[in-house]
C-alpha cells in the first residue's frame, strides 16, 4: 500500500483501490501471440484487421495485458477502463465481420490517453483529492475525434500535480518511475504516456504541452511526439487548473513508437471541428520536401545531448542534407518571458486546488518567487548577478512575481516581439527547413531533480513562447565511455548560468552521470515554422531513416534493450 498523510486519505484510497481492482484479474504474461500484436505500429494493426487477419479484441487484450505489466513496474495508470473498451472492441468487431469496412482510420487501434482529458462517466482528477468522484458528462473533442476514427481508449495516464513539473508525481495516483531505470523520473507532465508507450503498454496516446510536456517525456522514455502550435488541434475538454489562460498556449498532440504513428494520429486530429469552434479547417495536408534540406543545431548541453544532436547532424549530411550550427538569440528571455506570464497571478489560481493535498516538492522552486517579498526578491538577484556573475539566473528571479494587469499586457507584446525577431533573425535570415535541438541539457533527471533544476527547462519552454510546432524522435543512448565529463563542461563557460552549471556538472554529486543513466535513451526536438506540421513530420521521417532502424527504438525496443542489458 502506499502511505498517505493529506486528510483525503479516505478518497485516495478509494481511487487506488479502484484501479487495483480494474487490474486485478489482468494476467500480466504475455503469450507469443500476443506480443506480435506488441511489435505493431498502430497503422500495422489497421492493416491486419482490415486484412482479416486481427481482431480488435485480440489486440486490445495484448495491450491490456501490457498495459498491466507497464503499471505495476512503473505506476504509470490513472484511470482504467478496460468493461467499455472490450465493449467497444467487440462492436468493432462485429461491425466489421457484416460489413467488411473499417469504422476509421484508427479501427481497432488501442490508445491511451493523458489523465486530464474528460471521458464520460470517468473521472477527472488531474492530481486532486478534491476533483475525484465527479465523473464527466460530456467527451474532449479529442476523445470524440479518436473514438469517430475506430480507436479503442482503455486508460487514462499519469500526469504531475498542477501538471507544471517535468517529473510525474500527484497524491492521488503516486509517482511514476522511468521504465529503463526507477531511480529516475519518466518526465512530465505527460509522463505516464511516455512509460506507457516505452513499454509497449498501448499503441499509440495522446498528452499535451504548455512547457515541453509531450517532448520532455519523449525524450526520458525514447519515444516519439509532435507538439503542434496552436490552432491544429482542439483541446476542448482537457481539464487544467488555470482555466482562461492563453498567455502561452497549451496543445495537445500525438506521442508514439514511431513516425508513422504520431503522422497516423495527426490525420485525424488536425483541423477537426472543435465544438467551440476555435480550430481552424486545416486538415493534414500532404507536403513534398525538397531533395536537400538545409538544418540548423543549437548546442550547449551534456555530453551525451551533444552528441545525439552531433550524430543527427552527422547522418544528415551525410544523406546530402546541409547543417549548419546557429546560436538560438536569447533563448533566456524566452524563458523569462514565460516565467513571468505563468507566474502572472502569484500562481494562486494553479495552487487553489490543492485543498487538503500536500504540495509535492517538484513545484516548492518554480512557484516560489511570487512568495518572496520584494525587496527579498531584488536583494537575491543582485547577489545572484553582482558577486555570483549569473545574470541568466537573477533575471529568471525577477521575472517570476505577480503582476498587474498592465504588466501582463506589457509581457504578452514582449512575448509577440520575441517572435518577429526570431523569425526575422533565424528563419528568415537562415531560411532553414527545420532547427535541430537538444531536449533538455542532459537526457532524463533523476527523482527530485526537478526540485531545484525546474529551469533546464529552457530549451523546450522557448518553442511554446514562440508557438512553433516541435518533433521529437529518439537518436542514441548513453553510454558511459562516450559521454563522460571533460574540462569544456567542468570548467569551460557551458550553460551561461554558474548556479546550473555548478549543480549539473560540477562539484562532487555533480547531476549528470553518464555511469548511472547508462543506456537510457537521448532525444532531439524537430522545430519547424508555424502551420508546419506535416512538413515537421516528414522530416522527422527523413531524420529517423537517415539515423537507420538498427539503433533500437520502436515497438518492441524496451524488450530488446532489458535483454541486451540483462
Amino acid at each position: 500500500m502506499w502511505p498517505f498523510s493529506a486528510p483525503n486519505d479516505a478518497v485516495i484510497n478509494e481511487k487506488r483501490q479502484q484501479r487495483s481492482q480494474a487490474l486485478a484479474a489482468v494476467n500480466q504474461d504475455i503469450s507469443p501471440t500476443q506480443s506480435v500484436f506488441l511489435k505493431a505500429t498502430a497503422s500495422d494493426i489497421v492493416s491486419r484487421i482490415q486484412k482479416g487477419e486481427w481482431t480488435a479484441t485480440e489486440v486490445l487484450e495484448a495491450y491490456i495485458t501490457r498495459a498491466a505489466f507497464a503499471h505495476a513496474k512503473t505506476n504509470c495508470l490513472t484511470e482504467v477502463m478496460l468493461g467499455p473498451a472490450r465493449q467497444r472492441a467487440q462492436e468493432l468487431d462485429e461491425e466489421f465481420a457484416k460489413t467488411k469496412r473499417l469504422r476509421g482510420p484508427l479501427h481497432g487501434v488501442p490508445i491511451s490517453i493523458k489523465e486530464q482529458f474528460e471521458i464520460i462517466g470517468v473521472d477527472t482528477s488531474v492530481g486532486f483529492s478534491q476533483w475525484a468522484n465527479k465523473p464527466a458528462t460530456t467527451n474532449a473533442d479529442i476523445v470524440n475525434f479518436l473514438s469517430d476514427a475506430g480507436a479503442v481508449l482503455f486508460v487514462k495516464t499519469n500526469i504531475p500535480q498542477t501538471m507544471f513539473a517535468f517529473e510525474c508525481s500527484n497524491p492521488v495516483w503516486g509517482r511514476t518511475t522511468n521504465p529503463y531505470n526507477d531511480r529516475f523520473t519518466c518526465g512530465g507532465s505527460s509522463g505516464g504516456e511516455g512509460a506507457l508507450l516505452a513499454m509497449d503498454g498501448s499503441a499509440v496516446g495522446i498528452g499535451t504541452d504548455i512547457g515541453g510536456s509531450v517532448r520532455i517525456p519523449a525524450a526520458y522514455c525514447g519515444i516519439y511526439s509532435l507538439k503542434p502550435a496552436s490552432g491544429r488541434v482542439s483541446y476542448q475538454g482537457a481539464k487544467g487548473p488555470v482555466p482562461g489562460f492563453d498567455g502561452i498556449v497549451t496543445v495537445a498532440g500525438p506521442m508514439g513508437r514511431s513516425v508513422t504513428d504520431v503522422k497516423l494520429v495527426s490525420q485525424v486530429l488536425f483541423g477537426a471541428p472543435s465544438t467551440n469552434h476555435s480550430i481552424p479547417p486545416l486538415p493534414f495536408r500532404d507536403v513534398k520536401l525538397p531533395s536537400k534540406l538545409k538544418f540548423d543545431n543549437y548546442i550547449k548541453a551534456s555530453p551525451a545531448c551533444k552528441r545525439a544532436v552531433i550524430e543527427t547532424v552527422e547522418a544528415l549530411r551525410a544523406a546530402g542534407h546541409e547543417c549548419v550550427e546557429f546560436e538560438v538569440p536569447d533563448a533566456n528571455v524566452a524563458f523569462n518571458l514565460f516565467a513571468a506570464i505563468t507566474s502572472a497571478d502569484g500562481y494562486k489560481t494553479m495552487l487553489s486546488h490543492l485543498g487538503p493535498d500536500a504540495k509535492e516538492s517538484s513545484l516548492f522552486l518554480a512557484t516560489l518567487g511570487p512568495k518572496v517579498p520584494s525587496f527579498v526578491r531584488a536583494f537575491a538577484s543582485w547577489i545572484m548577478e553582482s558577486f555570483v556573475g549569473d545574470k541568466v539566473f537573477a533575471d529568471t528571479i525577477r521575472a517570476s512575481k505577480a503582476k498587474s494587469v498592465g504588466e501582463y499586457w506589457k509581457l504578452i507584446h514582449q512575448r509577440d516581439q520575441y517572435v518577429k525577431t526570431f523569425i526575422e533573425t533565424v528563419w528568415k535570415a537562415h531560411d532553414f527547413d527545420s532547427i535541430i535541438a537538444p531536449v533538455q541539457a542532459i537526457p532524463q533527471l533523476p527523482h527530485g531533480g526537478c526540485d531545484n533544476f525546474s529551469v533546464m527547462a529552457v530549451a523546450t519552454v522557448l518553442y511554446n513562447v514562440l508557438d512553433m510546432p516541435v518533433g521529437c524522435l529518439p537518436v542514441t543512448r548513453v553510454d558511459a565511455t562516450k559521454d563522460k565529463l571533460t574540462d569544456e563542461w567542468t570548467t569551460g563557460p557551458g550553460l551561461g548560468s554558474r548556479f546550473l552549471e555548478g549543480g549539473i556538472y560540477r562539484g562532487k554529486n555533480p547531476l549528470y552521470d553518464p555511469e548511472a543513466s547508462q543506456g537510457m535513451p537521448v532525444n532531439i526536438q524537430i522545430v519547424g515554422k508555424k502551420w508546419e506540421e506535416e512538413k515537421v513530420v516528414a522530416i522527422m521521417d527523413v531524420v529517423d531513416n537517415a539515423l537507420g532502424r538498427e539503433r533500437g527504438f520502436g515497438p518492441g525496443a524496451w524488450d530488446a534493450h532489458m535483454k541486451k542489458s540483462s
